[in-house]
């Protein structure tokens, strides 16, 4: 059984911890407001352009000459993951449930005899992977700790990268790894796939008429593969971009959450040791009353 001492000293200490944590909850919850009006204003930009994008594809399909961006390199043996997480930890289960996606989907590839290799956006997914995983990383992880605010610049260098490895040939299709936000207390792993570009069915939009009522008809200037070409790349920017502030988002999310759990329970914990101390305390001044009346009567 733990002293008094050693009681005090936990007592203690477990103070210090939930005033820490409770210091990171508030932190997080500060930030969570910015970073989920980036990854909210972002999304309609994102939305819009596949939007775009999957229009013009729909009437180019079947021709000669479409973007490799689009039609693919014809192969599908080498796919390159792109696994987007964040550089600290602290915050639940966010970093290792898109790891485990991630390490799901490379399972499922290797299986299937695919070449797969993985490319890492933050430290911790790093560490989650580079165990089992190592001998599939093409490089070190791409860091972000110091980035303070995330722009436009940061993704648009990485969907640069990515852009020349795909011309060089290095991979055939590629996919994004990330969390989407949905609330603080929901985080959903996503995977993305990048180049080709897919698009997801959307409901039908609004149909534009003329004044006679006929559906009004589009003319492209330049043609829709050359509109294409220029849309593509920087689609991959784009979805990169929003891929990076959904995590952000995310991220703080869970830290709150998480903070905030913890925060709990070092409560509850503090309650049961100061029971415990009480108890001790109580029961050795009840023992030191009973030698002193014990002495006393044999006197």
């Amino acid at each position: 059984m733990p002293s008094l001492k050693d009681l005090r000293n936990r007592i203690s200490s477990v103070k210090a911890t939930q005033k820490i944590t409770k210091a990171m909850q508030m932190v997080a919850a500060a930030k969570l407001r910015r970073a989920q009006e980036a990854a909210e204003a972002a999304r309609p930009y994102s939305q819009r352009m596949n939007a775009v994008i999957a229009k013009l594809a729909a009437n180019l399909k079947g021709r000669e000459g479409v973007s490799p961006f689009l039609a693919g390199t014809g192969r599908e043996d080498v796919h390159l993951l792109v696994i987007c997480t964040a550089e600290r930890g602290l915050c639940g289960g966010f970093n290792a449930n898109i790891a485990k996606l991630a390490a799901s989907h490379a399972d499922r590839l290797i299986r299937e005899g695919k070449t797969v290799k993985m490319l890492c956006v933050g430290r911790k997914g790093h560490e989650a992977l580079k165990r089992q995983y190592g001998d599939l990383m093409i490089d070190d992880p791409v860091d972000l700790k110091q980035v303070k605010r995330l722009r436009f610049t940061h993704a648009h260098e990485i969907a640069d990268r990515l852009i020349r490895m795909f011309d060089a040939g290095e991979f055939d299709i590629c996919t994004l790894f990330y969390s989407e936000f949905r609330s603080v207390i929901s985080q959903k792993p996503t995977a993305l796939q990048l180049i080709p570009a897919r698009f997801e069915e959307e409901e039908p939009q609004e149909t534009v008429e003329t004044a006679s009522g006929a559906p009004a008809a589009y003319t492209y200037e330049p043609d829709e593969a050359e509109i294409l070409n220029d849309l593509l790349p920087r689609n991959v920017s784009v979805q990169v971009f929003r891929a990076l502030l959904e995590n952000a988002a995310s991220e703080q999310g869970a830290r709150m959450t998480a903070m905030d759990n913890a925060t709990r329970n070092a409560g509850e914990m503090i309650g049961k040791l100061t029971l415990s101390y009480n108890r001790q305390r109580q029961a050795q001044i009840t023992k030191e009353l009973i030698e002193i009346i014990s002495g006393a009567e044999a006197l």
